[in-house]
């Protein structure tokens, strides 16, 4: 291995000090190709591919609602996903907690569902529960399968024991057709080593940025959780990219530390306009390969 490769291996594991610093190494992130939002990749090995970059709709979400729900109100955000299809996005970052499953249905009218991969998120934590968000779900996105869905913000070590009921319903429906494909979002490094270690996670939804800000951990111990899971063939996608808006001052450099990872798939960013969203995807490829 090369130095400058090991001094770049070095920096993606421990990557806190540079944003504080002020002296990020653009050279040491830069990846030999281009890289565009658009890009198609495949999440692990489920056979799902999506976009690069996926819309977020959670942007400080909570109480069903968000930065992009209360700044752009119903037929905004609607209008916001169509948007981003005619961009060439095709994956959309949903969760019943941010509300945002009717501004998808309402999308829908104008965007052929097999142009997008519709991803959500769920609170339940047994069979009756779970039995129910998916009936609820699918109803309020207006579809009959969802690509993707996750147990929302894990927190405890032993997550499986308490879901157990709604893990169940999940494998029975993708074994019927309902879903393709399930896993968690993850908030504390314990809940997130035990997804790494649980076969029943196809995909994880990870926290990871150059800062550290609103994460799990810092990326030290973060980075090689997430190279375990890419190692067993769970797809990984990465949030707080941008710190939960911390970092939105320094946008190209966590949009490099990003596309360097290699445990990372894609990632999902919450534009709350169309000019952010155009600008992230014209960030993007030029931030890929700045040195």
């Amino acid at each position: 291995m090369k130095r400058r490769d090991l001094v770049r291996l070095g920096a993606l594991a421990a990557g806190t000090s540079f944003l504080d610093a002020g002296r990020f190494p653009h050279a040491l992130f830069a990846a030999e190709r281009r890289k565009a939002a658009t890009d198609t990749v495949t999440l692990g090995r489920t056979g799902i591919a999506v976009s690069r970059l996926a819309q977020g709709t959670g942007t400080h979400g909570y109480n069903k609602s968000s930065d992009q729900i209360r700044g752009l109100g119903f037929r905004g955000l609607a209008d916001l996903l169509e948007a981003g299809v005619d961009e060439g996005l095709a994956f959309w970052d949903l969760a019943d907690g941010y509300g945002s499953h009717p501004h998808a249905k309402e999308a829908l009218k104008s965007v052929r569902r097999e142009r997008v991969v519709i991803m959500t998120k769920t609170r339940a934590s047994t069979e009756s529960e779970m039995r129910a968000d998916l009936d609820r779900f699918r109803s309020e996105i207006g579809v009959d399968r969802i690509d993707i869905v996750l147990l929302h913000c894990m927190m405890e070590d032993d997550w499986p024991r308490r879901k157990a009921g709604a893990m169940a319903v999940l494998s029975e429906a993708k074994q019927k057709g309902i879903i393709r494909a399930h896993g968690v979002s993850c908030h504390t490094l314990g809940a997130l080593k035990t997804a790494a270690a649980t076969d029943w996670v196809e995909i994880d939804l990870a926290r990871l940025n150059p800062a550290g800000a609103h994460m799990d951990a810092d990326p030290a111990p973060v980075i090689p959780v997430l190279r375990e899971m890419k190692s067993k063939g769970k797809g990984v996608i990465g949030m707080k990219l941008l710190g939960q808006g911390d970092l939105r001052a320094r946008v190209d450099e966590a949009l490099q530390y990003a596309l360097a990872q290699d445990v990372l798939d894609c990632f999902t960013i919450g534009a709350t306009s169309r000019a952010e969203l155009r600008g992230l995807i014209q960030k993007i490829p030029v931030a890929s390969v700045r040195a």
